[in-house]
C-alpha cells in the first residue's frame, strides 16, 4: 500500500466559542484524509476488487490515526463520516469501490462499535477542491445533535489520476444543539 498514498494529511478541530458562548468544554472534530493513486483512473475497468481491498486497508488506517489525534479510546468517539474526491480522470464508480463495500467494517472495529450507516459524500474535482465529510451519531442515526459536516481540502490533490479518501469522527455532537429529536443519552430506549 505504501505506493498506493501519496500523503497522509490529520486535522484536529476544536470549538471552544460558539456565538458568544463559551463552551464548558470543547468541541473538537478530526479528520484523516489519504491521498492515493487510482489504478482504474483514465480507462474502463470493469473489476474493481483493487479499490475495493484499497478501502478496507484505508478503512483501519484512517480512523486509528484520527482517533490518536483526537486522544480518547476509539469507543468514546461519538461521530463519524466518510467522502472521497476523485480526480478528473477517475469515475463516480471509483469512489464507491473505496467507500461502500468494506471500508466500514474496520472502521467499527477502531470504535469499538459502530451501528448507524457511516453518512458519505463523493464527487469528482481538480485539484484543490474542498469536500465537505457529512458526520452522524455513529450508532444512531436519528441523533439529530450530531447532523454536522467537517470541510477537508488538500491543497495539491487529488491530481487526474488520484483520489482523496477523507474519514471524519468527533467527541461530541454539535457545539450548544438544541432542535430536538433523539438524544445520544436515550438510544438504548429507541
Amino acid at each position: 500500500m505504501s505506493r498506493v498514498i501519496r500523503k497522509i494529511v490529520t486535522t484536529l478541530e476544536e470549538t471552544l466559542i460558539e456565538g458568544d458562548v463559551v463552551l464548558p468544554a470543547p468541541t473538537r472534530k478530526v479528520a484523516a484524509a489519504a491521498v492515493v493513486s487510482n489504478a482504474a483512473s483514465g480507462r474502463y475497468v470493469e473489476n474493481l476488487d483493487e479499490l475495493i481491498a484499497l478501502g478496507e486497508q484505508l478503512g483501519d488506517l484512517l480512523p486509528r490515526r484520527a482517533v490518536a489525534l483526537l486522544g480518547i479510546p476509539g469507543d468514546q468517539v461519538e461521530s463519524f463520516g466518510k467522502a472521497v474526491i476523485v480526480g478528473a480522470e477517475g469515475e463516480f464508480e471509483h469512489a464507491a469501490a473505496i467507500m461502500h463495500p468494506k471500508l466500514g467494517a474496520p472502521f467499527r472495529v477502531v470504535l469499538g462499535k459502530g451501528d448507524a450507516l457511516i453518512p458519505s459524500a463523493k464527487k469528482r474535482a481538480k485539484v484543490g477542491a474542498v469536500i465537505d465529510v457529512p458526520l452522524g451519531h455513529k450508532d444512531h442515526a436519528r441523533v439529530r445533535s450530531h447532523f454536522d459536516a467537517m470541510e477537508i481540502r488538500i491543497p495539491d490533490a487529488p491530481r487526474a489520476h488520484e483520489m482523496v479518501v477523507a474519514i471524519a469522527i468527533t467527541d461530541s455532537g454539535r457545539p450548544l444543539a438544541r432542535v430536538g429529536g433523539l438524544r445520544k443519552e436515550d438510544i438504548d430506549k429507541a
